[in-house]
């Protein structure tokens, strides 16, 4: 990483705010990192860029693997850099379990947008995260924010929890579904449709148009039942096709006009200052987790509670509670 110093942080900023790729690149990994040290850099880091960021539109894109996400981010994002924008990508990748690292290669399969200087993509690997959803996306926005990126895409791995982590730090979240599959029932069912902001029908070229359209219907008819009906926004059902690049351009105007509505009910400044606060609980949350494991005392209990646990022989709420209280007990 070559990051050792508070002066060579500063440098750093320096380049992220000039955009320049590697700079940038070299900040994700930062933020990234689960070293002590490093996460001392990073957070001076961020002190530096978040004066320069928070102007940018950020849309999480989510579905289940195969839905076509990243078809669709390739297609929507090259025809965002050619109305001027400038687009990064966070994709969110399912960790390898015996490497931590990105599995699935997401710029692999965003090759034209990859290729674009003016557009960013970062793989970053969930390490094990809950939901699938990586502990540093939200600095990553920060660092792309800063750089001069006015769109910044936010792609999950789709496994249920992930949903509800990139709905709360997003300004738009976007549900991609398919019509021959079921997926539309099986997103009533997780909830997904209480989330959304808008939702799109994928992959509706011939032969499939009709069903993709039917399958609209169904959706918008079962978002009355979940969407209240004084709501500001009711989350419209539209159908595209990522392969041939149709109804995209649509669903990106709609994705706007979200936006304008968002804004002038001020529920946008709204979501925005949530995310903040969930980000400052977040990191409290995984600092005293850091501090809970870091301690002698819960290091030289936890091989016989876990095994205790394990076997039966010690009640899961009563290893929390001699875990906890060994950690309040614990030399600060």
């Amino acid at each position: 990483m070559n990051v050792q110093s508070a002066h060579e942080v500063v440098a750093l900023s320096q380049g992220v705010l000039a955009g320049d790729r590697a700079s940038v690149a070299r900040a994700v990994t930062l933020v990234e990192s689960t070293r002590s040290d490093h996460q001392v850099l990073a957070q001076h880091l961020l002190a530096l860029l978040l004066p320069h960021a928070g102007q940018a539109l950020r849309v999480g894109i989510t579905g289940v693997p195969g839905v076509g996400k990243s078809t669709l981010i390739d297609a929507l994002g090259m025809q965002l850099l050619a109305l001027g924008h400038r687009v990064a990508v966070l994709a969110v990748d399912p960790s390898s379990t015996r490497t931590g690292g990105s599995i699935l290669g997401d710029r692999t399969r965003m090759m034209r947008l990859a290729q674009s200087e003016r557009a960013f993509i970062r793989p970053s690997p969930t390490s094990g995260t809950l939901g699938g959803v990586a502990r540093a996306t939200r600095e990553a926005m920060v660092v792309m924010e800063a750089a001069g990126f006015d769109v910044v895409i936010v792609e999950t791995v789709g496994v249920g929890q992930s949903e509800i982590t990139v709905a709360g730090m997003v300004d738009c979240f976007l549900f991609l579904t398919l019509a021959r599959t079921g997926d539309q029932l099986q997103g009533i069912k997780k909830g997904v449709l209480e989330l959304a902001d808008v939702i799109a029908v994928n992959k509706a070229e011939e032969p499939h148009t009709a069903t993709a359209l039917a399958a609209a219907r169904e959706l918008q008819s079962a978002l009355h039942l979940v969407t209240p009906t004084d709501a500001p926004w009711q989350p419209p059902v539209q159908t595209c096709s990522a392969q041939e690049g149709t109804g995209l351009a649509e669903l990106w105007a709609t994705v706007l006009e979200h936006q304008v509505v968002m804004r002038s009910s001020g529920l946008r400044q709204a979501r925005r200052e949530s995310l903040g606060q969930k980000w400052m609980w977040a990191m409290v949350h995984d600092g005293l987790l850091a501090r809970l494991h870091a301690a002698p005392s819960i290091a030289a209990m936890l091989p016989d509670l876990e095994r205790g646990v394990a076997d039966g022989t010690v009640p899961v709420g009563e290893a929390a509670a001699r875990i906890l209280a060994a950690f309040s007990s614990a030399p600060k």
